[in-house]
């Protein structure tokens, strides 16, 4: 696979980055190189809840440069079943900065940027033109595509989960590829605005932990170019059978969001 392009000025591991990340540097596929691209990377992750915990700790424990995460919500004592970046200590404070103190214990050397506000759409268009690859953790449909479009226009791959009750999906929109299929192609912008809040259906702990982890190792596949990424497949999950299943999809070319972007590429 091609590796995601990168803005950052290259990143030269010293003798505390080569020992901190030695299990990454002895797998032939990712190497020094490929650690020095995750260190010099700039993530941004929507949503610092269930999924967004699971993906932030370990995109902070694996040396991602710099994260930006954002969440305008508040630690409930109803997401400490889950959400395992915040402690119960921290009730009642912004999730992003929750998460950031959480992040910056962890790994000091990774620059955590929390942003306590809910993105609008040109707010959006600039904090992913700043990122090389985008982490959608929400839980409603306006968001998705309102990140989904943002990513479109920026060119930038996005990585989205989903998780409640017990099933989960997972897939990757390779946006910085000029042919590749994104969110509103597979999902279509109706219905509830909110895809089963957990507050309403409940979700098993344990599977949010699945599928933000499974998204934290698609955006260091991609930021590393190790491995094969989700492009154009669906991958769902059903936590009470312990089961996988896929799907494939294509661009739509009729697509509202993606179908102009690609009539200019193939111009």
């Amino acid at each position: 696979m091609s590796v995601c392009p990168t803005r950052a000025a290259h990143v030269e591991l010293d003798d505390q980055g080569l020992l901190r990340y030695s299990r990454h540097i002895l797998l032939d596929e990712l190497g020094v190189e490929g650690q020095e691209r995750i260190c010099g990377a700039h993530v941004l992750v929507i949503g610092a809840g269930g999924l967004g915990s699971p993906v932030a700790l370990y995109l902070a424990s694996a040396g991602v440069g710099t994260l930006t995460i954002v969440d305008d919500d508040v630690v409930d004592l109803t997401n400490l079943q889950r959400q395992i970046v915040h402690t119960e200590a921290r009730v009642g404070q912004n999730k992003a900065y929750s998460a950031q103190q959480t992040l910056q214990a962890l790994n000091p050397q990774v620059q955590v940027h929390a942003l306590a506000e809910r993105a609008t759409p040109a707010r959006l268009a600039e904090l992913v033109a700043a990122a090389d690859v985008v982490l959608d953790c929400c839980d409603n449909f306006s968001t998705r595509h309102a990140v989904n479009r943002a990513c479109v226009a920026a060119g930038k791959p996005l990585v989205s989960g989903a998780a409640v009750q017990f099933s989960g999906q997972l897939t990757t929109f390779a946006l910085h590829e000029a042919d590749a299929p994104c969110y509103h192609c597979l999902f279509a912008e109706e219905g509830e605005d909110s895809d089963s809040p957990c507050a309403t259906f409940g979700v098993f702990a344990p599977l949010v932990g699945i599928i933000g982890t499974a998204q934290a190792a698609e955006a260091l596949k991609l930021l590393s170019g190790c491995g094969e990424i989700l492009r154009g497949r669906l991958q769902l999950y059903d936590a009470s059978s312990a089961r996988w299943k896929e799907m494939k999809y294509q661009r739509d070319p009729a697509c509202p969001v993606c179908a102009q972007r690609h009539a200019g590429a193939g111009r």
